[in-house]
């Protein structure tokens, strides 16, 4: 007999590794002439949003609400990332696979941007959120929306910036796909 685990959150049922879709935290739909991502990407660009962590759905939705928010002032098109890692462990879609985001100038048609909401420059994100984002990075690989040899980076790495803060940056050094330039 088989298990499956799942959650229900707002009215989805999610299995353990699913993505929150971005329907159920903001009613806005993307726009259909946000520019597209052309194939599978090659690069993946971890962030933090340096914003207080979430620890469960409600305080999440709240964050991705307020960092959209912040977005829009500061003049993007939407949320400027693909996903964001919750401190709940579950994968939160921002812009989602296949839409070309504002995360890291230079490389925006060329990766996705998946932020660990939170402040990563004094300590590590829990477990959970490290396991969600390498659960993401294989279901892009599975769906196509990744290479499989892709290359993995931190923000500082494509600007002078202390994102995605040294903690998780010193966590990714140890991903079997990090690489010391993009």
């Amino acid at each position: 007999m088989k298990l499956q685990l799942g959650l229900v959150l707002f009215g989805f049922t999610l299995a353990m590794g699913q993505i929150v879709p971005r329907g159920s935290w903001c009613p806005v739909p993307i726009s259909p002439r946000l520019p597209r991502l052309v194939g599978p990407v090659r690069l993946i660009i971890i962030h933090h949003t340096v914003t207080a962590s979430c620890f469960n759905p409600q305080q999440c939705l709240l964050a991705l609400r307020q960092i959209r928010a912040d977005h829009l002032r500061r003049k993007f098109r939407d949320i400027g990332y693909n996903f964001l890692i919750g401190g709940d462990g579950r994968i939160y879609e921002g812009l989602g696979f296949g839409i070309r985001d504002e995360h890291a100038p230079n490389y925006n048609s060329q990766s996705i941007g998946i932020a660990f909401i939170g402040n990563f420059q004094s300590g590590l994100p829990p477990p959970q959120m490290l396991q969600a984002a390498r659960t993401l990075i294989q279901i892009g690989v599975q769906r196509r929306q990744v290479l499989p040899n892709y290359t993995l980076v931190g923000h500082c790495q494509t600007k002078a910036t202390a994102c995605p803060g040294k903690h998780l940056l010193e966590e990714l050094k140890k991903w079997p796909r990090w690489q010391p330039k993009p």
